[in-house]
């Protein structure tokens, strides 16, 4: 037998029923799926297989083979290896599913046994047929066919192994597939196992989380109050019996309060801290007994505190508890707001009330204090303003607010534009000064305080160095009003260039003075210190060098020059100059105009000279002066009085001072009784408005009157013009019974003979000037026209506005009211031109020239005010010697 014919028969797991053991149908798609196979070498074997994995799907049994059960049990324990192949399933050998699969499968194995039965037919007849002749070449063949069938068997063989390994693979992947979805069953079983666990733990862990946030809650609100208990008890544990020591509690209340206090934000910080601290622990209640989450009870929290009325859809009885307590901190945060805003608002508007907010202006006229001068300051700031559209006027003073704006408000006069801001403050904190912007102010205006001048003038003198000390430094110059002469020195010297002095009660008593000697000068000082009219403007006009004073004089249709600021003396302002003076390069014109704008320089007009009618120089005479009252610069009029008069002239001095104590305060005041060469002082005593003593005077005898506001009642402007007025009445009363009746002149019920007729005609006789403080007295004097008078707080306050607008401005008039040098004047109109002489204006300046005068202004023979800087100068005109001219020329 060949070897063909006892072919090894396989080994148990390589079993033709093992190759292909039955598989669920579902399975079939997966084995493609997990590892793609390898063309087959037997292509009916291929359809074989794929015929039988269609056969098995559409005869699934309703369970799995008991095969992938063992292999299941066989994996999951590790019975087997990938070097040992598993055991062969114990399928049975006559099963009826595995007989057709069977035949399929192994027909490969039959078509190879039949082969073999051929092929050992032919080689039998080949050896039949070659008997004997061919025994040599047969011998020859058979090594030949042994390797051939040794061969064959060989790759017959790899093919068998290949094939039964391709099936354990395919099988393998099977089981495989069957485990893992039990394993998939079993696992989502422990899941659902796992969540219900973890639901329970979760459910527990959040209960305990609500709970504690209630506890927590609870633990907060308490926590401070232990804290206050404890505070006390320790206070009361570690204090002894006799000690002065502070409790704890003490010390930290004041801290509270100090912190509350010093920093201005400390109660919205509080308010605030507090609404987020009820917001939080609200939340955590709320948390603790709803489902909510902690986000939407914070929300929930910040509702019932913004509004309490949400608490009213709260279900179930702790929301509604937690919810009220909620909206009930609420209410009450919501009332402190309330206070809290309220208080806010209340001081800002108190702060601007009170006037205790800053001034945001620049190049404004600063004010500081109050007196009765600023009615008149006011109004004349408002005047010089008006060109410019109206200007700023910030007013401080130690006063209320509102109280200073409603006294203004009472001033009858128009602003013209102008606005008044008022602050409360004193001039000497520094805090106060830049809360009116003092550094960018173009003038500071100090006025003095009623009362004591020395008292005054040393608060003035301390508002000086207050602003000398302003770190900012001042953009304007200082005008500061001073009542008595003598501290005048010590305010400059604190001030330096920056001030500039006005001594009210000096400049009041030499005004009087000149007044009472030339009756009608009053009302020119007001038209020429005012700024209705014209006033003094000082302006450089380059196109003037090189021309002398006398041309320069009839230069200017519309102004009238007064002087020179010469430039090479340091910018020194003289007055009147002479005619042959010649401008320099950088001088400037003092001139009176009506406003800084409305002149300018001409061509030269044909301006005939002329000669003075008669050159004379009018003769003093001695004359007798009475001073009513008595002021605190008695003896600064006394000297100037003596320079003026002359020799042989009495001063006549009735007022209530005793006389023994009179000649002590005057040489207090620094006056030398012994030095009077002009005038001799008689003294009398008594009260001016008592009747009797008055008519103890020859008061038809005086050539001036002057009534001075006492120094006892000067504190009060009312109290002063009532006494000054009922001496003027009580004086031309007296003078009118004394003096003869010149004219019975009848005006229906109203005649000559009456008692204001008759003081009208002592008034002819006789000058008297009245200080006047109160502006208001002014009307009543004006319409009686009993006197001339003075109207002392409203010059001062001109001469403090004109100073203000241009500093320059202090020297021309602290030169026209020294004792020397130029002054004001009225001039008789016989001593430039003859009796209906036709002239123009032009013409009358320069004769006046001759007499070194320059005349400003005329006051025709009826008319009742003079005319300063007046229009038409070059129209030609009939004057008469009876008019009068008023001129500023040296003191004689």
């Amino acid at each position: 037998m060949s070897s063909f014919d006892s072919e090894p028969s396989p080994p148990p797991h390589l079993h033709r029923d093992w190759f292909f053991p039955s598989a669920p149908p579902f399975l079939s798609p997966l084995r493609t799926l997990t590892k793609p196979r390898k063309p087959s070498l037997f292509p009916s074997t291929r359809r074989a297989s794929k015929h039988y994995l269609r056969d098995s799907r559409s005869q699934r049994p309703p369970a799995a083979p008991p095969l992938l059960a063992r292999s299941a049990s066989g994996l999951s324990s590790g019975s087997f290896s990938s070097s040992q192949p598993p055991p062969p399933p114990s399928i049975p050998r006559r099963d009826q599913r595995y007989a057709g699969v069977r035949r399929k499968v192994c027909f490969d194995v039959t078509l190879k046994r039949d082969e073999k039965t051929r092929s050992d037919s032919r080689k039998s007849a080949m050896e039949h047929n070659s008997t004997g002749v061919n025994l040599g070449a047969g011998k020859i063949r058979w090594p030949a066919a042994v390797s051939t069938a040794l061969i064959i068997m060989c790759f017959a063989s790899l093919l068998h192994k290949n094939f039964s390994l391709q099936n354990q693979v395919i099988d393998l992947q099977d089981q495989l597939v069957v485990i893992k979805s039990r394993l998939q069953s079993r696992l989502v079983d422990s899941y659902l196992d796992i969540d219900e666990i973890v639901s329970h733990e979760s459910s527990y862990m959040y209960k305990s989380l609500k709970n504690s946030s209630i506890l927590l809650s609870l633990a907060m609100l308490s926590i401070p109050l232990v804290i206050i208990k404890y505070i006390d008890c320790l206070s009361m544990l570690r204090k002894p019996a006799e000690s002065e020591e502070v409790p704890l509690n003490k010390q930290l209340a004041y801290r509270v309060d100090v912190f509350l206090s010093v920093h201005p934000y400390a109660k919205p910080l509080a308010l605030l801290f507090a609404t987020l601290l009820l917001i939080c622990l609200g939340g955590l209640a709320l948390f603790g007994v709803t489902d909510d989450s902690f986000a939407d009870c914070l929300w929930l929290s910040w509702t019932y505190v913004a509004d309490s009325g949400n608490h009213a859809n709260s279900v179930g009885v702790g929301p509604k508890l937690v919810s009220i307590s909620i909206s009930f901190g609420g209410m009450l945060i919501f009332a402190m707001m309330l206070g809290l805003v309220s208080d806010a608002i209340s001081e800002k508007f108190d702060s601007l009330r009170k006037g205790k907010s800053e001034v945001v202006e620049k190049n404004h006229t600063l004010i500081l204090g109050w007196s009765d001068k600023l009615g008149s300051l006011l109004n004349q700031l408002a005047i010089a303003n008006e060109s410019l559209s109206g200007g700023i006027v910030v007013v401080m003073a130690e006063r209320d607010k509102e109280q200073m704006e409603s006294d203004i408000a009472k001033m009858e006069f128009d602003f013209k534009g102008t606005s008044v801001i008022c602050r409360s403050g004193s001039p000497l904190i520094l805090a106060d000064l830049k809360k009116v912007s003092v550094s960018k102010a173009r003038a500071i205006v100090v006025l003095a305080e009623d009362g004591n001048a020395d008292q005054s003038d040393a608060r003035a003198l301390r508002t000086v160095l207050s602003l000398t000390g302003v770190k900012e430094g001042l953009r304007g110059h200082i005008v500061v009003e001073l009542s008595d002469l003598d501290n005048e020195v010590l305010v400059k010297l604190v001030g330096g260039d920056l001030i500039e002095t006005v001594v009210a009660h000096d400049v009041i008593g030499r005004l009087m003075i000149q007044c009472a000697r030339q009756p009608g000068l009053a009302q020119i000082w007001e038209d020429i210190l005012g700024f209705e009219n014209c006033e003094f403007y000082i302006k450089r006009w380059p196109q003037l060098d090189g021309m002398h004073f006398e041309d320069v004089l009839i230069s200017f249709p519309d102004a009238i020059p007064c002087g020179i600021k010469v430039a090479s003396y340091g910018g020194k302002i003289i007055l009147n100059p002479d005619d042959s003076y010649v401008l320099q390069e950088g001088d400037e014109i003092l001139v009176i105009a009506e406003d800084d704008d409305t002149y300018a320089p001409t061509t030269l007009p044909k301006v005939g000279r002329g000669y003075l009618p008669k050159d004379f120089v009018l003769p003093k005479s001695p004359e007798n002066i009475l001073f009513c009252g008595w002021r605190r610069d008695m003896e600064d009029m006394i000297m100037v009085l003596d320079a003026f008069l002359a020799p042989g002239s009495e001063l006549w001095m009735f007022n209530d001072v005793p006389e023994n104590e009179r000649a002590g305060k005057l040489e207090a005041g620094g006056l030398d009784l012994s030095r009077l060469e002009n005038i001799t002082l008689v003294n009398r005593e008594g009260n001016a408005v008592i009747r009797r003593n008055l008519e103890s005077l020859p008061l038809e005898s005086f050539n001036s009157i002057l009534i001075l506001a006492d120094e006892s009642v000067e504190d009060s402007a009312i109290q002063a013009d009532s006494r000054s007025l009922a001496t003027l009445l009580l004086i031309r009363d007296i003078q009118a019974k004394r003096l003869p009746v010149v004219s019975h002149l009848h005006r229906g019920s109203f005649s000559q003979v009456s008692w204001i007729g008759e003081m009208q005609q002592a008034s002819v006789k006789s000058v008297i000037i009245s200080e006047i403080l109160d502006p208001r007295t002014k009307n009543l004097l004006s319409m009686s026209k009993i006197s001339d008078y003075v109207l002392s707080n409203e010059l001062v306050s001109m001469a403090l506005a004109m100073v203000a607008e241009d500093r320059q401005i202090n020297d021309v008039l602290e030169e026209l009211f020294a004792e020397e040098g130029n002054e004001m004047q009225i001039r008789s109109a016989d001593l430039y031109l003859r009796e209906e002489e036709e002239m123009n204006f032009f013409e009358i300046i320069l004769r006046a020239r001759q007499r070194k005068e320059i005349v400003i202004g005329y006051r025709l023979e009826n008319a009742e005010r003079a005319i300063i800087n007046p229009p038409g100068k070059g129209v030609r005109r009939r004057w008469s010697s009876r008019d009068i001219f008023v001129v500023i020329a040296e003191k004689e």
